[in-house]
């Protein structure tokens, strides 16, 4: 399998979904699923946490397993304040602190007054689209953010999902199959593929506006851009006017027939990585853009609509 920078094993995406989805997704997930389970099953420990400034991780008994997440308030956090939250989801193999480490959202969310959460996939892996286990990840993360609404007080009408690689495919899936729980999400060199997104029916039954930034260096590129057109394609989204930017970055904004929103980025001159990031071997410095920043603005002007 391959490695990026020597920090990130990449799950194959399939450029012939028939000719290598299968070997590919199988050299991550079985390297998941073969990993010896050292979670115990008998009397997990209770979620304890005091809602507060700072970083907390917590950990909660879920389907007999210990899962854990870690949320980041920032300064001056007070429960009497409803918070907009992003969910942050890591590549494989990773956990939170990747996430945290690869985005910069902590340092953003001190700035714009958020809330952030990184939940942490069993075996440093999500059950996305093609990769990586077979946990029910939606069901945890479903969890998690009705925690975060009620003990947090985080705004349900601001949740907000971004991630990158298996992360961001991961944000796909919340979106299609949690309704009512997302605004937006900001999927980072990642794609809405594999065999539940061939389904025509697979897309989200209520708006959920999307952004995502592509890189024309990545592999995968061909696969991730053609899951985004067919997206706007079963949503009836109408694209205006490609628009170039420095370093012959091209923006396409779209709006779809059920009121949502999609805009896309990419970047000719990137490769599997997140714009900008704060460090590490995922993070493109040169790629042009600020993917963080980007992804906040839009963010900040979408709300979750009315069930």
């Amino acid at each position: 399998m391959p490695t990026r920078r020597g920090t990130h094993l990449r799950y194959a995406y399939p450029l012939a979904l028939t000719a290598l989805l299968l070997p590919l997704a199988a050299c991550g997930s079985d390297e998941a699923n073969n990993a010896p389970d050292q979670t115990p099953t008998k009397k997990p420990t209770p979620a304890t946490e005091t809602p507060r400034p700072g970083d907390q991780q917590v950990t909660i008994s879920w389907k007999g397993k210990r899962r854990s997440y870690t949320v980041h308030a920032p300064p001056g956090f007070s429960r009497t304040e409803s918070l907009p939250l992003i969910v942050a989801m890591h590549p494989y193999p990773g956990d939170g602190k990747a996430a945290a480490a690869i985005s910069g959202l902590n340092t953003k969310a001190d700035k714009e007054n958020f809330l952030v959460a990184y939940p942490d996939g069993l075996n440093k892996g999500f059950n996305a689209l093609i990769c990586c286990g077979s946990e029910d990840d939606v069901g945890f993360i479903r969890t998690m953010t009705k925690r975060l609404t009620r003990t947090w007080n985080a705004d349900p009408d601001r949740v907000y999902a971004t991630g990158i690689s298996n992360g961001a495919d991961m944000a796909y899936k919340l979106a299609v199959e949690l309704p009512h729980t997302f605004a937006a999400i900001a999927p980072v060199s990642g794609g809405y593929l594999g065999k539940d997104a061939e389904d025509t029916s697979y897309v989200p039954k209520t708006p959920v506006s999307v952004i995502t930034f592509l890189g024309g260096a990545d592999r995968y590129f061909a696969a991730m851009d053609q899951g985004i057109e067919t997206w706007q394609r079963r949503l009836s989204c109408r694209a205006g006017r490609p628009g170039k930017l420095k370093k012959n970055i091209k923006k396409t904004s779209a709006a779809c027939r059920d009121g949502s929103h999609v805009v896309v980025y990419r970047l000719p001159g990137m490769g599997h990585a997140w714009p900008d990031g704060a460090g590490g071997g995922m993070s493109d410095p040169t790629a042009g853009i600020n993917a963080t920043d980007v992804m906040w603005e839009f963010f900040k002007s979408h709300t979750r609509t009315a069930a």
